[in-house]
């Protein structure tokens, strides 16, 4: 070893005696835990002497880089680091059971009371409709259920619109197999979706070759949509009046057409599991179908009771001048009678060929029914409502004059003395005559009532938003 000024510099050794120089002296010993050089000032102590190598082995050079001081023995008196115990299997059980009670007991206590705060946060922030849609997606006996997107490609994005009524616009549209069909589009709706799923379940369940099939409905969302049968002559409105620019219905056609308007009702109120009020009987909720076949459509007013009830208590509801004055007493307990004065009203409209009330006519002829009471008066007088009696034939006048009498027989004020539809339709059939019995004093034909296509209803109906074509 040699010093240079105030450095040790290390050579190889070659014996092992110890080397001392005059100056200052600075000690380097070796940690023996981490092998950090370690350097201290002050006098100088005498080296420890390193134990001797055997002879038979001879020391390798050093490799240290010049200025670094080797690694030297441990001093006398400070014991080597001793190494970690080895951790047994059995001393290791009690740890590892600790752990897992944790993860099974402790942290699913302490979690699973935010898991369901959150689930039950989720489930009251959700829809309703769609809560509602989940419970009742499928229904047994329910009408074919439509996407939208189905009936949006089906109506060529609801391009044709064939009419507006009270609760939404109809479309015409095709199904993929072709079946031409009537898109109804709910806008106002007075109920939820259970109620509406409900509904089309009671009214799709009805078969009946004079009512319009509802082949099916969309509910999704915010979304009703009611799919019907396409029919495509339209309205009976479009075709009974003189004064419309249409082919005028001959008398034949006409009175099949009574005929099944007549079926249709008592098929309504007779022959159904439930009583069905229809409530909005006029000739704008009669539809044609190619060969004028008469169904009635439109179930956006009508009343379901049960077969057990006679009479249900509603608010009024209806068409001006179809109206049963029945609805115009307070809290006027309603029966299926209702629907056969506006039976009555619609008949002499077809037979005459004009509206209830028009106010295109004279003063005298203004309300059809006060026509009506005047000419009763007379004998066999009441043939003389009708006009262009030259136009029919001997045979065809005894059949007006019949059904004029059946009319007169639907519009009596007091429900009680109306007959059931199945009698009308025994009577229209031939099978039975008309009451003789029959009273032309109409106390509400002297209350003159706008006729047309407007509703009254003293309160949202809250029985039912299905409708057709009004």
């Amino acid at each position: 070893m040699s010093i240079t000024g105030n450095t040790i510099g290390c050579k190889a050794l070659t014996s092992n005696k110890p080397v001392f120089s005059s100056g200052p002296v600075y000690a380097v010993a070796r940690s023996p835990l981490d092998g950090i050089a370690v350097r201290s000032s002050g006098p100088a102590e005498p080296p420890i002497k390193a134990p001797s190598l055997s002879p038979q082995v001879k020391k390798p050079p050093s490799l240290s880089p010049q200025g670094i001081t080797p690694p030297r023995p441990s001093p006398q008196g400070i014991a080597p680091p001793r190494p970690s115990p080895e951790i047994s299997p059995r001393s290791s059980a009690p740890i590892i059971a600790a752990v897992i009670f944790s993860f099974v007991v402790i942290i699913p206590s302490v979690v699973m009371p935010f898991i369901l705060r959150a689930r039950w946060r989720g489930k009251s922030e959700q829809d309703p409709q769609d809560v509602e849609d989940h419970h009742i997606k499928h229904v047994p006996g329910m009408p074919v259920r439509f996407s939208y997107q189905e009936l949006y490609v089906a109506t060529n994005n609801f391009n044709e619109r064939l009419g507006r009524g009270g609760f939404g616009s109809v479309f015409k549209g095709k199904l993929g197999d072709g079946t031409q069909i009537a898109v109804k589009r709910l806008e106002k709706r007075g109920q939820g979706m259970s109620a509406f799923l409900a509904e089309a379940e009671a009214i799709g369940s009805l078969h009946h070759f004079n009512l319009v099939r509802l082949i099916g409905f969309c509910a999704e969302k915010s979304s009703r949509l009611l799919v019907f049968e396409y029919l495509s002559n339209g309205s009976l409105d479009n075709w009974i009046f003189m004064n419309v620019q249409r082919s005028f219905l001959d008398w034949q056609t006409r009175k099949k057409i009574i005929l099944d308007i007549a079926k249709g009702l008592a098929y309504l109120h007779e022959d159904c599991r439930h009583t069905i009020i229809h409530l909005d009987v006029k000739p704008q909720n009669i539809l044609l179908d190619s060969s004028f076949h008469a169904k009635i459509a439109d179930f956006g007013l009508s009343k379901l009771i049960n077969r057990d009830m006679s009479q249900v208590q509603i608010s009024m509801r209806g068409t001006p001048g179809y109206l049963a004055p029945e609805w115009r007493q307070p809290l006027g307990r309603i029966t299926v009678k209702v629907d056969i004065y506006s039976f009555g009203i619609v008949l002499l409209e077809i037979v005459c060929a004009r509206r209830n009330v028009d106010q295109s006519q004279p003063e005298s002829a203004f309300h059809l029914l006060t026509m009506l009471q005047k000419k009763a008066d007379h004998q066999d007088g009441v043939i003389d409502i009708v006009e262009n009696l030259d136009e029919y034939t001997r045979s065809d006048r005894e059949e007006i004059t019949r059904m004029i009498k059946v009319a007169a027989w639907c519009l009596q004020d007091d429900p009680e003395r109306r007959p059931l539809m199945s009698t009308v339709l025994k009577v229209l059939e031939g099978v039975m005559e008309v009451d003789s019995n029959i009273n032309y004093r109409f106390s509400h034909a002297m209350i003159s009532s706008p006729a047309g296509n407007n509703h009254i209803s003293s309160a949202p109906p809250p029985a039912s938003v299905l409708s057709n074509p009004r």
